[in-house]
């Protein structure tokens, strides 16, 4: 099992269930996260509200993002970490090709899950098994079948990219040397330095709920730096979502109080 992208399930599935209206419709995220979704106790599922809120959004703007590629002719979508996306379970374009790629120890563990729910493999999906060692994605990719000509998204969400490590630059610029009409989207939240009190104790909150390193680890962006290095791999449109703009768009005429956590989170596209 990898606790992350189970976490993440549970959040999309549990998003399903209570909150109305829904961000985004997965009709399969109950079925692969299975019945441990209903049971979760009423104290937990409240105090999950924000978390799953951003999952919500984050999913919501990568898919938003695809459907407004798709309108610039784009034929192949990469999900970066996949975990138990559904995305291309439920893809209703047949002539978008989806590319899950993970490591290959989440993937077996996935198509576990995916047999015990009864969802069916589509001949549309390529499984890309790596560790995202620096250089490995696009080999791998070509392996699978992926064609550096076609205009292709990529979803890179939960691990946003660190402008600094070598491998995140070359993920960067491999994305960026694609056709033009290509794209990404991920989510990231601001470093500390830029918080204020409030904004500190609210990304020490949610810190602390935490229990996997490697996301605290890649919770906290300098937005300049993040910036110049999408312009250095070569996108030439970014937009980047702050917590008002997320707010604006994806919870402005909400009654439930379904939000996520203030001050930290950012949704980035960013076009070649």
């Amino acid at each position: 099992m990898n606790p992350t992208a189970w976490r993440y399930a549970l959040n999309r599935a549990t998003h399903q269930l209570l909150d109305r209206p829904r961000l985004f419709d997965d009709p399969l995220a109950i079925a692969i996260a299975g019945e441990e979704a209903r049971l979760i106790p009423e104290r937990k599922r409240i105090e999950m509200q924000s978390h799953r809120a951003l999952i919500a959004a984050r999913n919501r703007h990568a898919e938003d993002e695809l459907n407004a590629a798709l309108a610039r002719g784009a034929s192949q979508y990469v999900i970066l970490g996949a975990g138990l996306d559904t995305y291309a379970y439920r893809n209703p374009n047949a002539n978008l090709r989806v590319f899950e790629v993970d490591h290959p120890a989440t993937q077996v563990w996935k198509r576990m899950r995916l047999k015990t729910a009864g969802i069916a493999i589509p001949p549309s999906l390529a499984f890309v098994p790596t560790g995202f060692e620096e250089g490995t994605l696009q080999p791998a990719l070509e392996d699978a079948g992926f064609s550096l000509r076609q205009i292709t998204v990529f979803s890179w969400l939960g691990v946003c990219p660190d402008p600094t490590p070598q491998g995140t630059l070359a993920t960067l610029a491999f994305i960026g040397s694609l056709p033009k009409g290509s794209s990404v989207a991920f989510d990231y939240a601001v470093d500390r330095s830029s918080l204020d009190t409030a904004e500190e104790m609210a990304m020490d909150g949610l810190a602390s709920r935490i229990t996997d390193p490697e996301d605290s680890v890649h919770l906290r962006l300098d937005s300049r730096a993040l910036h110049r290095a999408l312009a250095c791999a070569g996108f030439h449109e970014i937009e980047d979502l702050g917590p008002p703009a997320i707010e604006e768009r994806y919870f402005g005429d909400r009654a439930d109080g379904l939000r996520p956590l203030s001050g930290l989170a950012h949704l980035v596209s960013a076009r070649v």
